[in-house]
């Protein structure tokens, strides 16, 4: 397994429907946690590399309702 971080800007703040879709994508197989910064508005995801790949990752996002905006580069 290789555990990576990925971040992503938003638009709008998650409502509450779109956190429970959120809990959910925890559950997806190779998902490690998602982790939301909504002064910056930014999203940061754990997950396993040999599962996922960052694209993959922004579509389980938007499939949540989260309006993902752009990939972010991260220090």
């Amino acid at each position: 397994m290789t555990y990576l971080d990925v971040a992503f800007s938003y638009g709008a703040a998650p409502s509450e429907n779109e956190l429970r879709a959120i809990d959910g994508m925890r559950e997806v197989y190779g998902i490690r946690g998602v982790e939301f910064d909504e002064k910056n508005r930014t999203v940061r995801v754990g997950f396993d590399a040999s599962r996922l790949k960052p694209d993959g990752v922004a579509r389980l996002l938007r499939q949540a309702g989260i309006a993902v905006k752009e990939k972010l580069m991260l220090a």
